[in-house]
């Protein structure tokens, strides 16, 4: 078990040390859960009136806040001070060394030095693996991927055919990268491009053929990249689908065929975004939202949560509702229906003076 002094812990932070008791850190939790070899995480205000309760002799707190006869560590970015701890204490899953007895490597793929390949991974023809690459059990790699260094990739993902996948990047579980992108053509007109065209349905195909356009394009994944558990990023039809360097990727995503996510942006849980999409850097897209196809979203653009995006939308925008518009717009609109509200209710309160007076004025 690893174990700091206040101290140490102090200056992996760089935070302001108030001491009020020697403490051994053992493990981090939130006040209630925490005991004397705990360091408590107080980052808001209901965790630090929690402190009253705790048994913890040690807390890390905001800056500016100081509790009486507790050891405390101040700091200017409560999370930031978090990820750094959690780092400290956390535990790798393990990974056994070499190439696991179980694995499939074929005779053509080329693995760096202190590759790791857990039990029944496959890693097909021509495929390049870098240094310090982890890759656990049960995952596939196709014919002719690229994957860079200091990669680490937890069980059960998917790499399909031609994939290139940067440095430093984290896959989780299920992870597939590759997939055909979902994309079909009819001989005749379909009822999508009637309504699209017309506004309405007016064809019935019955015999219609659905015909599927393969793809041939790839995948491409930047350097520092994280993707959650079981998300889907499709390949492209002819060009590839692209994911920029330092972007996060959150769990039971999908990414469309032909989709650019430019770099640094954040998508959360759920998003669906369409295919041929192109999104700027440091785009923020909060969870459950969907995206149409082929619409630009332009760099440092916040999408809230649920929103239904069907039109492109500048830098800058923030962007809410169904269909989507721009907060401002979203406000004004509900104000709207408030003052819709109020006025429907004033009618209901003279109504019946408006039918008697109407009643009183029929022979005019």
């Amino acid at each position: 078990m690893k174990t700091f002094t206040v101290e140490e812990i102090s200056q992996i932070v760089g935070g302001m040390l108030t001491k009020a008791a020697d403490a051994k850190i053992s493990q981090i939790a939130p006040p209630l859960l925490a005991d004397e070899n705990t360091l408590a995480l107080a980052l808001g205000e209901e965790e630090i009136a929690n402190l009253a309760k705790s048994q913890a002799k040690a807390a890390l707190v905001p800056l500016g806040v100081q509790i009486d006869g507790l050891t405390t560590i101040e700091v200017e970015r409560p999370r930031l001070a978090m990820m750094k701890l959690l780092n400290l204490f956390y535990v790798a899953p393990e990974v056994n060394k070499g190439i696991h007895p179980t694995a499939t490597v074929h005779e053509t793929a080329k693995l760096g030095e202190n590759v790791q390949i857990g039990p029944n991974v496959v890693v097909s023809r021509n495929a390049v693996i870098g240094d310090n690459t982890k890759i656990l059990a049960n995952s596939f790699i196709g014919g002719g991927v690229k994957i860079g260094k200091n990669c680490f990739f937890h069980a059960g993902v998917n790499i399909g055919d031609r994939v290139q996948v940067g440095n430093d990047v984290i896959l989780h579980h299920g992870v597939s990268l590759g997939a055909d992108g979902f994309s079909f053509v009819t001989e005749n007109p379909d009822n999508i491009e009637q309504a699209r065209k017309e506004g309405a349905i007016k064809e019935e195909n019955i015999q219609q053929v659905i015909f599927k356009i393969p793809s041939i394009g790839a995948v491409v994944i930047g350097n520092n990249v994280e993707i959650g558990a079981n998300t889907t990023i499709d390949r492209g039809t002819i060009e590839n689908t692209v994911i920029g360097d330092n972007t996060k990727i959150d769990d039971l995503v999908m990414i469309g065929h032909n989709c650019k996510i430019g770099k640094g942006c954040l998508i959360v849980s759920q998003v669906g975004i369409a295919g041929s999409c192109v999104i700027g850097d440091r785009v923020v897209i909060a969870g459950q939202a969907g995206l149409a196809d082929h619409i630009n979203i332009g760099s440092d653009t916040i999408i809230t949560a649920k929103a239904g995006v069907t039109k492109s939308f500048p830098e800058k925008s923030i962007v809410v509702g169904i269909p989507a518009v721009p907060r401002k717009e979203f406000i004004k609109q509900l104000k709207t229906m408030k003052d819709a509200q109020e006025i429907f209710a004033k009618f209901r309160k003279y109504e019946p003076m408006l039918n008697a007076f109407e009643e009183a004025h029929k022979e005019d």
